[in-house]
């Protein structure tokens, strides 16, 4: 494989290859020696030691307070965190699409308003955000990691806004960017065909995580100051645990999903990335409430907690709780992605079940062991019995099955986000001459040939078979979840957010390059209750380790109390330390459009 090192912009180096596919194992091992940070101690002072000592981390409410006592402008803020993008994101390749232009002016346009004594503010006036790439942004490229939507000539160009992000700009947040992700959300690691690897904030040479791995890069190193996330299977909760954020991953129907390209819209939903429960509050207030694009967020029943959430957080929120710790979780069974449909018979399914497992590392156990006592010195109880979620709950949430209307949420997804020359997977193809990403169409062969049992695209309101395959076992396996928490009177559940540590993407893992890191989680999309991840240490290695909380659907104010609490008690987060330069796995697609993005808006 022909490796050519070459000076990249701004002191920064690059190896370009010629396949994009192999970027990661050859050579960089030894390479990227020179980018290895001291990953847990603040950065060096600059001379921009004021300012970067106020932005460095900040939080809404500190922000707020500095634009009110006219420390900075909105405009010096935006500009400091573009300055950020300019000098990281060479490195770490978190923001596909960088919106300096566009984020300037308005900006300026709120600081025209503020001069002005101008009325009410949104909750998010004048923050800078990063928006993830699969979520539309009127006038802008949905890329959703995928080259295919970047076809010259037929380029996904949103015709309107996702509804969340629709939402951030009414609240004044202010878009710095589209952050990286992997092809169509379809990996737990973040390397798209679109634009190229990120890297992880506390060392660039291990994975973020995916699908939400440029987001959360860019949240760690400061690029902005949240984000959304989006999750299918754990693509919120297990890249904030990778960098030490606070992801949520609210009551699926709290919060709309109109607008954001679909991996398995059965099983998506969005959330918001923060560095501090207060912040995640506030932009899960945001982004919910109902919306007529999607149906699911018409379903909020009396008891629902409704915004603001901030009124949750209290600092004593421990005291007194109790915790369940699911067994099937510790023991590493496996439930199949889209998992398995009753017409596969219970042999099959259990060897596709085996084949899901996922140990839970023995590091891993014991810094979730760990927190655990963190949370009984807090005041909380933890139970851990095998009767709690066992081995049978994972064998019931398999029988959950989805891939059979993978296309149909592509097509609802594409009549009211697509371009004017298409809105729909058919269209594409008559269009572009080419199909769509396998997994948007459900032309997987190793999901559409399961079991011995082929799975066609059908539509989820017309499929006779719906209710067998579908709706009906997922019943079941929301019963299956309430059934502990009932019985022992528990307040949630908490468990590791990842069986594993992040993966040196500079080494083969077991054989291969690493496609993680993996959880067990992806059972919580399935039934759509919350969760949240908060940070809760870092490994000897000096990388973050993520402890997760499940509740009852429609407690999310409570679940973010719990996160406020933890973070209270035991503030283990810490900043990473950046590196400028190194040795890095740039693909032609990032090389090629280094200027683009540069100059775009």
């Amino acid at each position: 494989m022909p490796v050519e090192l070459k000076a990249g912009p701004g002191r920064r180096y690059a190896l370009q290859m010629t396949h994009r596919r192999s970027f990661l194992v050859v050579a960089l091992a030894g390479l990227l020696g020179v980018a290895v940070a001291c990953r847990t101690t603040p950065e060096a002072p600059s001379p921009r030691a004021a300012i970067d000592r106020d932005l460095l981390d900040v939080t809404v409410p500190r922000l707020h307070r500095l634009y009110a006592e006219k420390t900075y402008t909105v405009t010096k803020v935006v500009q400091w965190h573009v300055d950020r993008i300019d000098r990281y994101n060479g490195v770490y390749g978190a923001i596909e699409t960088v919106f300096r232009r566009e984020a300037l002016a308005q900006a300026a346009r709120e600081d025209a308003e503020a001069a002005k004594g101008g009325g009410a503010r949104g909750s998010l006036w004048g923050v800078p955000i990063v928006i993830k790439a699969n979520t539309s942004v009127k006038g802008h490229v949905t890329t959703a990691g995928w080259e295919g939507f970047r076809r010259e000539g037929h380029e996904l160009v949103a015709p309107q806004d996702a509804t969340i992000v629709a939402k951030f700009k009414a609240a004044g947040a202010i878009i710095v960017g589209l952050a990286n992700m992997p092809d169509l959300a379809n990996s737990d690691t973040n390397r798209s065909s679109s634009f190229g690897r990120t890297g992880n904030a506390y060392d660039v040479r291990f994975s973020p995580g995916g699908s939400s791995g440029g987001i959360v890069t860019a949240i760690a190193a400061n690029m902005a100051v949240l984000g959304n996330g989006t999750d299918t299977g754990n693509s919120i909760r297990m890249p904030a645990a990778t960098s030490a954020l606070v992801g949520v991953f609210p009551t699926r129907g709290l919060v709309s999903i109109a607008g954001i390209a679909p991996l398995d819209w059965l099983l998506d939903n969005t959330g918001p990335i923060a560095r501090t429960a207060t912040d995640a509050a506030i932009a899960l207030a945001v982004m919910a409430g109902e919306d007529p694009l999607d149906p699911r967020t018409a379903d909020w029943p009396d008891a629902a907690q409704r915004a603001p959430y901030e009124p949750y957080l209290k600092a004593d929120a421990l005291k007194g709780k109790r915790f369940g710790v699911p067994a099937f979780i510790l023991a590493g069974d496996g439930i199949p992605f889209h998992g398995v449909p009753v017409s596969v018979r219970e042999a099959a399914a259990d060897k596709l079940r085996a084949a899901a497992n996922t140990p839970l590392r023995p590091e891993t156990r014991e810094m979730f062991m760990k927190a655990v006592e963190a949370l009984r010195a807090a005041g909380a109880e933890v139970v851990m019995d095998d009767g709690i979620l066992p081995a049978s709950f994972a064998k019931t949430a398999s029988r959950v099955a989805t891939y059979a209307y993978l296309q149909d949420g592509t097509n609802r997804f594409l009549a009211a986000f697509g371009p004017a020359e298409y809105h729909s997977a058919a269209e594409y193809l008559k269009v572009v001459g080419t199909p769509l990403f396998p997994s948007s169409i459900g032309a997987e062969d190793t999901f559409r040939h399961l079991g011995g049992v082929r799975i066609d695209q059908r539509s989820l309101d017309t499929d006779p078979d719906a209710e067998r395959t579908y709706h009906a076992p997922r019943r079941a396996m929301l019963s299956a979840y309430l059934e502990p928490l009932d019985r022992l009177k528990l307040d949630g559940y908490v468990y590791p957010a990842i069986q594993m540590p992040p993966p040196d993407e500079t080494m083969p893992q077991d054989g291969h390059v690493s496609g993680g890191p993996h959880s067990a989680t992806s059972w919580v999309n399935m039934i759509g209750v919350p969760a949240v991840v908060v940070p809760a240490g870092f490994y000897a290695s000096g990388l973050p380790f993520g402890l997760e909380f499940s509740a009852r659907p429609w407690t999310d104010g409570d679940l973010l109390g719990i996160a406020y609490a933890w973070e209270q008690a035991t503030r283990l987060r810490k900043p990473p330390t950046l590196v400028e330069q190194g040795l890095l796995p740039v693909t032609p697609a990032r090389e090629s459009r280094a200027g683009q993005v540069a100059g775009r808006d």
